[in-house]
């Protein structure tokens, strides 16, 4: 059974930090590009943040690039993005996402999210 599970999420004043968490199980973890993505209330979801399965290069939103941080741990089946200066707009709900696509493979797995709430 595939799970993404979302953790670290909460309440921050702006200019704070919060560090989320993805464990994930059930697929060959290290095979998987995984992404972070986010959805403000009323907004589509959005791309985050991106890193490829043998690790390398990060890609970020521009909204994010300098303040958020994505890294994968592939001995825990675990990926981690550590924000930053936070903003308010930083607001969301923060959605786990793995996936892989090759010949005869299209596979997309989601976590439940994990709120983010920055506020004074």
């Amino acid at each position: 059974q595939v799970q993404l599970v979302e953790s670290g999420g909460g309440l921050v004043q702006p200019g704070g930090s919060l560090r989320l968490s993805c464990a994930a199980s059930g697929f060959t973890f290290s095979s998987y590009a995984m992404n972070w993505y986010r959805q403000a209330p009323g907004k589509e979801r959005e791309l985050v943040a991106a890193i490829p399965s043998f690790g390398g290069i990060t890609n970020y939103a521009d909204s994010v690039k300098g303040r958020f941080t994505m890294s994968r741990d592939n001995a825990k089946n675990t990926v981690y993005l550590q924000m930053n200066s936070l903003k308010p707009e930083d607001t969301a709900v923060y959605y786990c996402n793995a996936k892989r696509r090759t010949i005869g493979i299209n596979n997309n797995y989601w976590g439940q999210g994990t709120q983010v709430t920055v506020s004074s």
